[in-house]
């Protein structure tokens, strides 16, 4: 047969492929040297718009303006509500605790909006990966089923008596604005920086699974100061934060685990209206509830 009817054995003209110089690594602060991936590491599950640098510069900025706007706001009740009263006993006022939370979590959500989409160019909710699940009920309920486990672990540890936390239901009405806070702006942007701005960051360059621990161990830490500076709080509430990690790295959804952190959160709430009464008798039916 000639080389004419077998076009697949006539030579074939040689193709010069030119080797493609790597893209550059941003240096990260946090990633350790050792854990740095090499030049054949498959592509990240997550690669987000911003740097670590990117979220220490929101965490910073959170700090400061923690510091700033509850000054502002003790100062401020303190000269036009309360003028006959002391700094100390108006700092002290639930009130005005859960209205600088609520200024501190409009504050730094605009500090992230205006970092995503003034600096990078780019849809916030989508670079967050929001993504709103279906199945919104199953998330819940695992939010809800965490919170009964974890209460009946946490009343195996060491606890203090009295604690800050359970001062802000000294009343009915801060208790039901803590309520509201607890099932909406507080799950909402604690997954939104945690799971939301500085998971991706991690798990790019780490895994999910240290991303995972290290997003959970800094959730647990910022709410030590609600409990007394008491480890066994803090432990239960890092293993929050594990589910919750655990849930964003397998739907890839912040949305998801916002909804599971409302389950917890929403079962917390819903067992202590029950307890007390609707908030009427307080603290001593509180102080009976072992899942605080």
């Amino acid at each position: 047969m000639s080389s004419s009817d077998n076009p697949q054995f006539e030579p074939q003209p040689m193709v010069t492929v030119e080797p493609q110089a790597p893209m550059p690594i941003t240096p990260d602060p946090f990633v350790p040297v050792g854990l740095a991936p090499g030049p054949t590491a498959p592509p990240p599950v997550e690669n987000p718009v911003w740097s670590g640098w990117d979220v220490l510069l929101i965490a910073v900025l959170t700090f400061l303006t923690m510091l700033v706007l509850q000054m502002l706001v003790i100062v401020g009740a303190l000269w036009l509500v309360y003028p006959h009263s002391n700094l100390a006993a108006v700092a002290q006022k639930p009130i005005l605790l859960l209205l600088s939370q609520f200024l501190i979590y409009a504050a730094v959500a605009a500090c992230m909006v205006m970092l995503v989409e003034g600096k990078y160019h780019v849809a916030f909710w989508r670079a967050i990966r929001w993504n709103w699940p279906r199945s919104e009920w199953k998330l819940l309920g695992i939010g809800a089923a965490m919170m009964i486990v974890l209460g009946l672990l946490q009343s195996l540890l060491p606890m203090p008596k009295d604690t800050p936390f359970e001062h802000l239901f000294d009343r009915p009405r801060d208790a039901y604005l803590l309520a509201i806070i607890a099932v909406s702006l507080g799950p909402l942007m604690e997954e939104l920086f945690f799971r939301g701005f500085m998971y991706p960051v991690l798990a790019r360059r780490m895994g999910a699974a240290w991303a995972i621990a290290l997003t959970a161990l800094p959730f647990g830490l910022i709410h030590l100061p609600q409990y007394g500076w008491a480890w066994g709080a803090a432990l239960v509430i890092v293993l929050v934060g594990v589910v919750c990690g655990i849930v964003r790295a397998q739907t890839g959804s912040v949305g998801a685990s916002f909804l599971v952190h409302v389950g917890y959160n929403g079962t917390q709430m819903l067992i202590a209206v029950v307890v007390t009464q609707g908030f009427r008798h307080m603290p001593k039916a509180l102080a009976q509830l072992s899942l605080f």
